[in-house]
């Protein structure tokens, strides 16, 4: 529903020339970006309400119910109407048209009004928009391409940088909203929401990940395959490796953007006994038992 410019500028309908531009001189002191923040669509309302309250002709069509709070025709036949005013401004216009944004903001702001007080062009640095795209573990770790649509800007390739973290927002300069007069587009701020990994989990730049190994790799070590973020390397387990003993592949981390080095992986062993102990293996423990019982640390 199209904004009710009295309302926005809080005055009455039989409000005079000078009550209006009062209550905008008063609503775009505290609502300018330049001054506020967080209130540029509300300073934009109040340009628009002031664009139409602050014209003699285009107040007067609005009463009339000939155009709509943006100054669109409500119908066919205004737009010749519409034409007409335009063509006619600065040409003998009265009312509003003497009092331009020029010397409003040249009032509040300082500025010097320029061209001897006529109107000045508005201008307004578009709207960001926000989004949030959604990127599996891997495309956060070592960086990826996504096709996105964005409703501003049409469809685009976004550049996922490597070691971007879940919550991270990329800055998309000037795909956000059109600017006001001219002014350039706001910008999209795509926030990132990473998906976890079954088997890898992360700690700064590091990656941490559990691998399970055999009582007999353990025990007389062994050379063995993990995965990692870029691949599956061979990592050695040393002879008499206990679970909860945590080896580090260096460099297989992660690599950010502007460190000059990657982290690391992080190993977390966890011995696995067979499913089921034969007569073999429970008779060999047991007289080893016998001979090289050890305190293994338990309280």
């Amino acid at each position: 529903m199209v904004d009710d410019p009295y309302a926005t500028l809080g005055v009455q309908r039989n409000a005079s020339d000078e009550d209006i531009r009062r209550a905008f001189r008063k609503l775009a002191k505290e609502l300018h970006p330049d001054i506020t923040k967080g209130n540029e669509e509300r300073f934009k309302k109040v340009s628009s309400a002031y664009e139409i309250l602050g014209d003699a002709e285009k107040r007067r069509a609005y009463d009339r119910g000939e155009i709509d709070g943006r100054g669109d025709p409500r119908h066919a036949g205004f737009r010749q109407y519409a034409r007409s005013a335009r063509a006619g401004a600065g040409a003998g216009a009265t009312g509003f048209d003497e009092f331009s944004f020029g010397d409003i903001f040249s009032d509040v702001f300082g500025g010097a009004a320029r061209n001897g007080g006529a109107r000045a062009n508005f201008t307004a640095k578009g709207q960001d928009v926000r989004y949030t795209l959604e990127v599996d573990f891997l495309e956060a770790a070592v960086g990826a391409t996504k096709r996105v649509t964005l409703p501003q800007s049409g469809m685009l390739d976004l550049a996922v940088p490597a070691g971007v973290t879940d919550g991270q927002v990329l800055r998309l300069r000037g795909k956000g909203q059109r600017g006001i007069g001219g002014a350039e587009h706001g910008d999209a701020l795509v926030e990132v929401r990473v998906r976890p990994h079954p088997q890898f989990k992360r700690e700064d730049d590091d990656i941490v990940i559990e691998v399970p190994i055999t009582i007999d790799e353990a025990v007389l070590g062994a050379k063995i395959e993990v995965p990692t973020i870029s691949g599956r390397v061979q990592l050695a387990v040393p002879k008499g490796t206990s679970s909860g003993r945590t080896l580090r592949l260096k460099g297989k981390g992660i690599k950010s953007a502007g460190k000059a080095e990657a982290g690391d992986q992080l190993v977390n062993i966890r011995i696995v006994l067979p499913e089921k102990i034969d007569d073999t293996l429970a008779y060999f423990f047991s007289e080893w038992r016998q001979k090289n019982g050890y305190d293994s640390g338990r309280k």
